[in-house]
């Protein structure tokens, strides 16, 4: 202890004869207090090693002894990548794959203002979700219902460590921005519905307002780890529902918003009376290819981690798309007599919508199943339910994500398997805690869905009506009927699709 008091001394006395550090020491200087000498930092030992490399390997939780030196810090450059990866992925679902999809379905008069709405609301939640949206949702130290808006305000305080309450080896910055991705194309799905006639200034506001209003909240009560709907991670979940990759928080949310906009909106000028076919359909299934490759990134980076549970995600994905895409062409060639392109395309996208709440819970065979489920279900919602009640959802929204995302956040309540996922069992100590491995193995999950679900729709259909007509005693909802009828690529925008 003497001779580390002495080396402070000569250190302090050195730093005094360095110019600019100190003019000169003081007359009579009051005697400093010894330092503490700084704990020293001991080698790992080779258990300790192998601890964080099993930890790495398996997407456990590392060493945590902050006494080691040596140990793995920051992030796990395997799991690191393969998220960002994925978030490459989920945008890409967006821009280009949505805007395609829903491009070539609208008429060509208005293929670039479905463009202009995907670039301007990805630019739009982007802000949104720097300036408190990210804080909102994913804040450790939040409420159960509503969430901490300042705490990574502007993203303060989100960087390339991880964020261990959400993953031990992902950046925080780096699962920030795959959370963004889902928050930009969630809102972006709506336009399907009330596609061709909504002026863009009012669809931006609408966003904006419906982004706060139902997509954060239902984020955070689904996925932020005090979420009350989270039945996984918090152990004083209200409501122990699972939700793997978004059947609640993006497309029951937009899908039953967007039933409610088109029917304030109303029906497209000439709907029903005149032929409305898609301009493109080799544009929609180059889009649908798009969104079919992205939204492995939407499930399997769901796990956050390159890990066993990713892989289940990416299988079950597959065999549900595929066989949806399959079943749903099928029903519509016994029904119509020819298997469309747009069949093909609709099954792909609705199989991978039932199956996103529940690819990482359940087994291949409970795929399957979804699968043939998601080509019968949404494809009679599109062909019967739409022509009985005379709703104008342009891109069929409500039949295939609304109808799809509900069955899907329903059957996870059947299928949901600890086999497939341990954290549905009692090795989570969460899920011990609040009785969801109780649930899940005494075959009663579905009943939690099911609240789960009524409070999403709920939320969804009341925001999305007071917003609606807010916008539309403020500013209106739709163009011009002259505008509406030229096309709202010249008359929103200035351009067109197609010259010539």
């Amino acid at each position: 202890m003497k001779k580390l008091i002495s080396a402070f001394w000569l250190a302090l006395s050195l730093t005094c004869l360095v110019p600019g550090t100190s003019a000169q020491a003081p007359a009579d200087p009051a005697p400093a207090p010894a330092a503490a000498a700084p704990a020293a930092l001991k080698e790992p030992t080779d258990s300790e090693r192998i601890a964080d490399i099993e930890a790495y390997i398996n997407n456990g939780a590392r060493v945590t002894n902050d006494k080691v030196a040596g140990k793995v810090n920051g992030a796990g450059p395997g799991h690191n990548g393969f998220q960002m990866i994925c978030a490459a992925l989920v945008l890409f679902m967006t821009l280009p794959g949505l805007f395609l999809f829903y491009g070539g379905l609208v008429r060509k008069k208005n293929i670039l203002s479905v463009v202009a709405q995907c670039y301007g609301i990805a630019g739009l939640v982007t802000i949104l979700w720097v300036l408190f949206g990210y804080s909102f949702v994913f804040a450790g130290d939040s409420g159960p219902w509503l969430g901490n808006l300042s705490k990574y305000g502007f993203l303060g305080g989100v960087d390339s460590n991880p964020n261990t309450d959400y993953s031990a080896w992902v950046s925080q910055n780096v699962f920030s921005m795959y959370q963004l991705m889902f928050a930009i194309i969630t809102p972006a799905l709506i336009i399907g519905a009330i596609a061709e006639r909504m002026k863009f200034a009012a669809i931006m506001l609408f966003v904006a307002a419906w982004m706060v209003v139902v997509y954060f909240p239902l984020a955070h009560w689904v996925w932020g780890i005090n979420g009350a709907m989270n039945g996984v991670w918090n152990a004083k979940a209200a409501i122990k529902a699972i939700d793997f990759a978004g059947g609640t928080v993006v497309h029951m949310s937009s899908g039953w918003s967007a039933l409610v906009l088109c029917l304030i909106l109303g029906p497209r000028i000439g709907f029903g009376r005149q032929p409305m076919t898609p301009h493109s359909m080799t544009l929609c299934a180059v889009g649908t290819g798009m969104l079919w490759v992205g939204w492995y990134g939407f499930n399997a980076g769901s796990a956050v981690a390159a890990d066993g549970i990713a892989a289940s995600a990416f299988t079950t994905t597959t065999i549900a798309a595929a066989v949806a895409s399959f079943v749903w062409a099928g029903v519509e060639y016994l029904h119509r007599g020819k298997p469309s392109i747009l069949g093909f395309c609709s099954g792909v996208v609705a199989g991978l919508v039932v199956i996103t709440p529940a690819c990482g819970f359940v087994t291949v065979k409970s795929a399957f199943i979804i699968g043939i489920l998601a080509g019968v279900v949404p494809y009679l919602a599109c062909a019967f339910l739409k022509p009985l009640l005379k709703y104008d959802d342009a891109l069929d929204t409500f039949g295939v994500h609304a109808v799809g995302g509900t069955l899907g956040a329903l059957v996870t309540g059947f299928f949901a398997n600890g086999s497939v996922n341990a954290n549905l069992t009692e090795a989570n100590a969460a899920a011990k805690e609040n009785g969801l491995a109780a649930i899940v193995s005494g075959g009663t999950l579905w009943i939690e869905q099911l609240k789960a679900m009524g409070i999403t729709i709920v939320v969804s259909v009341v925001a999305t009506a007071v917003i609606a007509y807010a916008i539309k005693a403020v500013l209106g909802l739709r163009p011009t009927t002259e505008g509406e009828t030229q096309g709202l690529d010249i008359v929103e925008h200035g351009e067109e699709g197609y010259v010539g």
